[in-house]
């Protein structure tokens, strides 16, 4: 078993970054979906995620889909990503789930191709580096799922979000009622899944759906703010522990505390070796800031 452990936590090799980009491969005519931007300056190592797709208010419709799968393909490996954070280009809007237009033209074959794409979508959203979903509006269904399937959630007091599929002769299919219990709890999540309920920002923060919530500004982007300044707080940290940290979490928790102590402790001895470990420990006796490097 703690072989198998060893071998599925090693961290990726390094790649060279990634350069601001647009999606476009899967996208015969028009504007992308999606943009891919590294910030620069004081935000160096946060790279953003934007979806914009105002004609269906950043509904998860094939396009989008397959340019957010490209995305995160090319992001994966490259180590100078350091918080990946997902936003909208719409105001008003972080995504309002699936795009139920498109999908009333699918076959019943298409559309549980379709759902499984979904699905695959949300599970590499669990990136290597921290995720953070800044939710400026409305995140209905598969827009929340994508939000669950993030580390760190941030909205508008003022925003919606359910999964409201249920009000729709449908349930949540692309990890919603797995990833809502592990957040929220089993009976909580079942009496917002059965209910179709819909949440503000302000209620979602009540009950530990999301990290922050915050008041909306004239612009917006109250969210996208906060959610930059929570990357903020990241970035001075050394990128490898933070990553085997969200690792031995992630897996952690699926499996019993011995088992969870094993991972954690795997987790811990690839840290050992990295010169990120002995600046810090370096810094600490001198009494100075440490600067971490991701090796």
């Amino acid at each position: 078993m703690l072989r198998a452990l060893t071998s599925a936590l090693r961290l990726p090799r390094l790649w060279s970054p990634l350069r601001t980009r647009s999606c476009v491969s899967h996208r015969p005519t028009g504007d992308p979906e999606i943009q891919v931007r590294a910030l620069t300056g004081r935000d160096q190592g946060i790279t953003e995620i934007l979806m914009n797709r105002p004609s269906a208010r950043n509904a998860l419709g094939n396009v989008l889909v397959s340019e957010l799968l490209e995305a995160l393909a090319q992001l994966r490996e490259d180590q100078q990503v350091r918080v990946l954070l997902f936003r909208s280009g719409v105001k008003g809007v972080f995504c309002a789930g699936a795009d139920l237009k498109e999908r009333e033209q699918m076959s019943e074959a298409e559309v549980e191709i379709f759902v499984q794409r979904l699905r695959g979508l949300m599970n590499e959203i669990a990136f290597p580096a921290p995720t953070i979903a800044a939710m400026d509006g409305f995140a209905l269904g598969g827009g929340l799922e994508l939000a669950l399937a993030c580390d760190l959630r941030v909205a508008a007091s003022s925003a919606v979000m359910g999964l409201i599929e249920t009000t729709r002769g449908l349930l949540p299919g692309a990890g919603g009622t797995q990833r809502l219990p592990r957040c929220l709890g089993v009976a909580l999540a079942k009496e917002l899944i059965f209910t179709g309920r819909r949440l503000s920002g302000a209620q979602a923060h009540a009950l530990g759906l999301v990290n922050h919530a915050v008041s909306q500004n004239e612009e917006g982007n109250a969210a996208y703010y906060r959610a930059r300044e929570l990357a903020q707080e990241i970035l001075p940290q050394a990128p490898i522990a933070v990553r085997l940290g969200k690792v031995a979490i992630d897996r952690g928790m699926e499996v019993d505390i011995e088992s969870g102590m094993a991972i954690e402790g795997l987790c811990y001895a690839q840290n050992i070796p990295t010169q990120d470990r002995l600046e810090g420990m370096a810094a600490f006796r001198e009494k100075r800031p440490p600067r971490f490097v991701g090796k």
